[in-house]
């Protein structure tokens, strides 16, 4: 295992760099659906041509909401300090339990280092809302899985 500031400060960064690859993904998805939108021409199939346009826009809104939901990702992650280190589990602990890793950041999901795979999770997710305030040894169960903590750092 890698020392602890690495550890942390690598696993930051890779969320860093997915959130914003996340971005720039759906930037470019949400202005194609743009393009695409403005480029569809009035038919004479009428009720076609405003069912069409109304998908687009449906999709437009949902992209939209999606590339919000990952700016704020990033914001969130932004405001974390992977130098800083404790006891209990705080935005930004790195903890490992008996049933997996984790890094309470931000919904990112599965990010793999190295031989290690973590799982970035939101502090108001059901098992981020768990873990918080949680110290080393202290158990919770979770879909009837029970989980003991090994450490957090």
């Amino acid at each position: 295992m890698q020392d602890v500031f690495s550890i942390k400060t690598v696993l930051h960064q890779r969320c860093l760099l997915l959130a914003e690859e996340r971005i720039v993904s759906l930037q470019q998805i949400l202005k194609e659906a743009q393009q695409a939108a403005n480029n569809e021409t009035k038919s004479s199939a009428g009720d076609k041509h405003e069912t069409g346009r109304a998908m687009a826009q449906l999709e437009t809104e949902k992209l939209t909401a999606q590339l919000s939901e990952a700016l704020n990702i990033k914001q969130n992650l932004a405001q974390i300090n992977p130098t800083i280190t404790g006891n209990t589990v705080v935005l930004g602990s790195v903890v490992y339990t008996n049933k997996g890793n984790f890094y309470m950041a931000a919904s990112i999901g599965k990010v793999a280092l190295e031989n290690e795979v973590f799982f970035a999770i939101s502090p108001a997710s059901p098992i981020g809302k768990l873990l918080l305030t949680k110290k080393k040894k202290e158990t919770f169960s979770l879909n009837d899985n029970a989980y003991t903590i090994l450490a957090v750092i």
